[in-house]
């Protein structure tokens, strides 16, 4: 059909035109871009024949496709399926001329697929009710799985003829409906973005990527299979469901894998599942990735891997994992293989069984495996290759003698095997005896999707048809023409079909060019004869994959290994209650170690990210999952503890009573007359104050106990030290008094004695010496009025102003800073402590350091005065009763310090009680022994001083002193004078 005469510059003048009507789209072009386009495009068509000129137009390429036509009808639907699963390989030679590839490698399950289209056409052909007036023809052909096919395909299909010739409809036959196809997502964007420049409709079944849905790219694109958007979500939502966190990924290296499985890792790596491994398939396998894909799986610890990937794709792999016997493995199967019998090899039930897939909805077709089986095996060159592949066998004559003589021994074949040589197909053989994926119509899935697509461009053309005139969609309400219609006029009924399957009451719609997301869950379970079987364990429906819901039969489920409970498969372990997780670097977050939680802190959920502090009176319990009330620790009355030192305190406090009993009963007796009596009640009545004082520090802590407990302390110590500061200083002084008189004595002696001499040496008869020695026993100490400088009324005096003292500091220290209950939970951790607190630290070291002084001031008077002789010897039981005292108290502050709770309370009771005991003992005990003992020791003799020893050691008294008078010679010798 040449354009004799006609020079490309007219003709470029003729497209021009035809674009400015966008019967070609050439918009997004400049016009000196789409002048350049035009020219190019004229002498493309000359190459082809199409447009005659002075020069020689040649043919650059014919497409080598198979095909099913049909085209004698009044409407043609177009087409395509991956008969074939690969192109054949070429040599790739520049240096001959290039010739189309062959296909190879015969897909037994997308030949029903292309069968189950003619079988659906000639159904709707025999119908009365869809498209009664009008016939569909077909025009199918073979993509081999491969882009440049599907593109092959299609050109060709838009053309019209074999040579394909872009942009023009070449031909007389019967217009072009749509096309069904084109098989997998990488095939269908080819396709799609050839047939949406010329809004050619395109209706998939296979083709689930997510890419599809952009109509921007691809205007005229539908389907009938679900959104992978649908399937990457509820393939999330399984592995949530089961508490999967660790899963492997392997996808396909095309638009279907690497959108499907990209989508996947989003949703479940937003709800904190972790990807150990994310594998590609190469679309064109090679050994070494394969095995590289292999190892991977082998090492990871993942028992998860979901698949994205075709049965094409996916076949090489599964075959070396039957090879390396990859076990223990639970496989997540995409649309794409779950029910693909090219995955069923033998020896597959131990790596893939139990793998959990999903399916697009199944469906029976009435009628569908009869017309498979009625296939006439010389009606086309895909029957035959498909007939000679399932029998093993050859439909040629001449090929099957070739054959039978190459086999035969001497290369002669006898007269009956010239007849029927080995090999030779009949042509009668029964389908039904193959059992392959061809006649096996128990899960027709993809079929069915098909069978969908064709009835919706059908039903799509029966709206068309059946348009009112005046009340049509196009322009000025016009309608289109069954048999002159142009391509975009049918996508407008496309777009809006609506309409029932036959046999399954689907309801079929699309919105947006998509049908909504309905899965089956499939459960590959085997039986002990090796038997496939998938079985329907859930579903997930959902036209919003946000709003989706997903059912699932766990009790249904059987799992790898034949087992009933569902794998794990995690990183690390869960965190149990009681720990937390700690972070690995480098590593996946699905990756941690669980750390115990610290002293007090605690986690009561699993995967706890951390810790959680109890509050100031709580603690973790033994496994950290639980805060528990802090044990409440205070020295108890009623514990073991307690009930001895109140005993001990009230034995102590009777024993001093019983003392101030025994000076009552003798108050007249010398003994008691000569140590104060007052003085010795007041002593008396503080050692019971501070036994007394202790039993407060017992018992749960209260505002009166803090402050009774520390001023009562405080107070009777003031006033026993501050008695005892009083006897100490007369004690002192009659020690310093005394020690003053016997060296006056001794001087006096001395000189008498030098007198005498002389006056003996003088032989005077005027002096008469009648005496010139003198004896210690005749050297007496004055009275006592002589000798107390103090007397009992300043003894009484001291004690008073300084007991006086204390109690103005303990009052000022109640009122600034007092003493109050607190609970101290730093100590222990498990435990609040009870105590008093001081209030002020700085009080409190003044005020005990103010009985300490006292305590110190005493110790040196009667340190001073410890060789004061008398009966008693009461400055030396004085300094024994401070040393007791001391080292009480010293040895407590280390005991103190290194004690915690209730402990440190019960130190305290017994310093307060050694030292009270030490004081009465020690000052008292003497006194008590002479009253009720030795009462014959209590009279006046014997408070007089004892005898000075001979060699003039100090002698004198103490408490005798102030009960009898002694006179002093200073001289025996008496000096007569005449």
């Amino acid at each position: 059909m040449g354009i004799k005469g006609d020079t490309c510059h007219t003709y470029t003048h003729h497209l021009l035109s035809a674009a400015a009507r966008d019967l070609i789209p050439l918009t997004h072009l400049t016009s000196m871009e789409s002048h350049r386009f035009l020219l190019g495009l004229c002498a493309f068509l000359q190459a082809y024949g199409s447009v005659s000129t002075e020069s020689t137009c040649k043919l650059k390429a014919k497409f080598n496709l198979n095909s099913y036509k049909d085209v004698k009808k009044k409407v043609t639907v177009g087409g395509m399926f991956s008969v074939h699963q690969r192109i054949v390989s070429g040599t790739r030679n520049t240096s001959t001329l290039p010739v189309s590839s062959g296909c190879e490698g015969f897909n037994f399950r997308t030949f029903r697929w292309t069968q189950t289209m003619l079988f659906a056409i000639q159904e709707i052909n025999a119908r009365q009710d869809l498209l009664p007036n009008t016939d569909l023809g077909y025009v199918i052909y073979d993509s081999c799985f491969t882009i440049s096919k599907a593109v092959e395909g299609t050109l060709t299909y838009l053309t019209g003829q074999d040579v394909a010739v872009p942009n023009y409809r070449c031909g007389t036959g019967a217009p072009l409906a749509a096309l069904v196809g084109a098989g997998g997502s990488d095939l269908s964007i080819a396709t799609a973005r050839i047939l949406g420049l010329y809004h050619f409709p395109q209706v998939s079944y296979f083709s689930s990527c997510s890419a599809l849905q952009s109509k921007f790219q691809f205007p005229t694109f539908l389907r009938t299979i679900p959104n992978d958007q649908h399937q990457s979500t509820a393939m999330a939502k399984l592995v949530l469901h089961f508490g999967w966190t660790w899963v492997g990924t392997i996808a396909a290296d095309d638009d279907y894998g690497k959108y499907g499985i990209k989508e996947f890792k989003e949703q479940v790596e937003e709800a904190g599942v972790c990807i150990s491994f994310s594998e590609t398939l190469p679309t064109v396998a090679s050994p070494e990735d394969i095995v590289r894909v292999v190892d991977t799986v082998v090492g990871s610890t993942a028992k998860i891997i979901v698949v994205f990937a075709s049965d094409v794709n996916l076949n090489p792999l599964i075959a070396e994992l039957v090879r390396n016997n990859v076990t223990n493995r639970t496989w997540i199967a995409s649309e794409a293989w779950v029910t693909s019998a090219l995955i069923n090899q033998p020896g597959i039930s131990s790596v893939l069984g139990g793998t959990l897939g999903f399916g697009v909805r199944r469906a029976n077709i009435p009628g569908l495996q009869e017309y498979l089986v009625r296939l006439d095996p010389y009606d086309n060159t895909l029957t035959e290759e498909f007939w000679e592949t399932a029998f093993n066998c050859t439909l040629d004559y001449a090929k099957a003698m070739r054959q039978a003589r190459l086999s035969s021994a001497n290369g002669s074949l006898s007269r009956g095997a010239r007849a029927v040589p080995e090999g030779l197909c009949n042509g009668k053989e029964d389908l039904l005896q193959l059992h392959n994926t061809y006649t096996d119509v128990s899960q027709l899935r993809i079929t069915y999707n098909v069978y969908k697509a064709v009835y919706a461009v059908a039903n799509a053309l029966h709206n068309l048809e059946h348009c009112v005139v005046g009340q049509g969609p196009f322009n000025k309400n016009s309608c289109a023409d069954i048999t002159a219609f142009e391509p975009w006029q049918l996508m407008y009924y496309l777009k809006n079909v609506n309409f029932t399957v036959p046999h399954t009451a689907e309801e079929i719609y699309f919105d947006q060019g998509e049908v909504a997301g309905y899965y089956d869950i499939i459960n590959w379970q085997f039986n002990d004869d090796g038997e496939l079987s998938y079985v329907h364990v859930g579903n997930y429906t959902g036209t919003d994959p946000s709003t989706a819901k997903m059912e699932i039969w766990n009790s249904s489920i059987r799992w790898n290994n034949e087992q009933f409970e569902p794998p794990r498969s995690v990183c690390s372990e869960d965190c149990t209650p009681g720990t937390r997780k700690g972070i690995r670097q480098g590593e996946p977050v699905c990756c941690f170690d669980c750390i115990p939680c610290a002293d007090g802190e605690i986690s009561n959920i699993t995967n706890a990210r951390e810790c959680i502090q109890c509050g100031e009176d709580y603690w973790s319990n033994e496994v950290r999952d639980r805060c528990i009330p802090k044990i409440i620790e205070f020295l108890a009355f009623g514990e073991p503890l307690g009930i001895t030192l109140i005993v001990i305190s009230a034995f102590g406090a009777l024993i001093t009573i019983g003392v101030m009993v025994v000076f009552l009963l003798n108050l007249s007796t010398p003994l008691v007359k000569a140590n104060d009596p007052l003085l010795s009640f007041s002593l008396l009545f503080s050692l019971v104050v501070t036994f007394l004082c202790s039993i407060v520090y017992l018992g749960e802590p209260a505002p009166w106990s803090c402050m009774t407990s520390q001023v009562a302390l405080a107070l009777g110590f003031a006033l026993c030290l501050a008695s005892l500061m009083g006897k100490s200083v007369v004690l002192m002084l009659r020690a310093r008094f005394l020690k003053a008189i016997r060296e006056r004595a001794k001087a006096t002696a001395k000189a008498a004695k030098a007198a005498a001499e002389a006056a003996a040496n003088s032989d005077s008869p005027d002096v008469i010496v009648t005496n010139t020695t003198t004896t210690p026993t005749e050297v007496s100490a004055p009275s006592g009025p002589e000798v107390d400088v103090l007397t009992f009324g300043h003894q009484r005096l001291m004690a008073a102003v300084a007991t006086l003292i204390q109690a103005a500091a303990c009052t000022v220290w109640l009122i600034i800073l007092p003493p109050h209950p607190v609970k101290n939970t730093a100590a222990q951790n498990v435990k609040i402590i009870l105590e008093c607190d001081v209030g002020s630290i700085v009080f409190i070291c003044c005020i005990f350091g103010y009985d300490m002084l006292l305590a110190l001031v005493a110790f040196i008077f009667a340190f001073m005065a410890r060789k004061l002789e008398d009966h008693f010897s009461e400055a030396k039981c004085v300094t024994f009763g401070m040393l007791v005292f001391f080292i009480v108290w010293i040895s407590f502050i280390p005991a103190y310090l290194s004690t915690r709770g209730k402990f440190m309370v019960a130190v305290q009771i017994f310093a307060i009680l050694a030292s009270s005991f030490g004081l009465l003992a020690c000052i008292f005990l003497p006194k008590c022994y002479v009253l009720l003992v030795k009462p014959e020791r209590n009279t006046e003799e014997l408070m007089k001083p004892r005898p000075k020893p001979r060699e003039g050691t100090a002698t004198g008294t103490s408490a005798s002193l102030a009960s009898s008078g002694t006179s002093l010679n200073a001289t025996t010798a008496s000096t007569v004078i005449d």
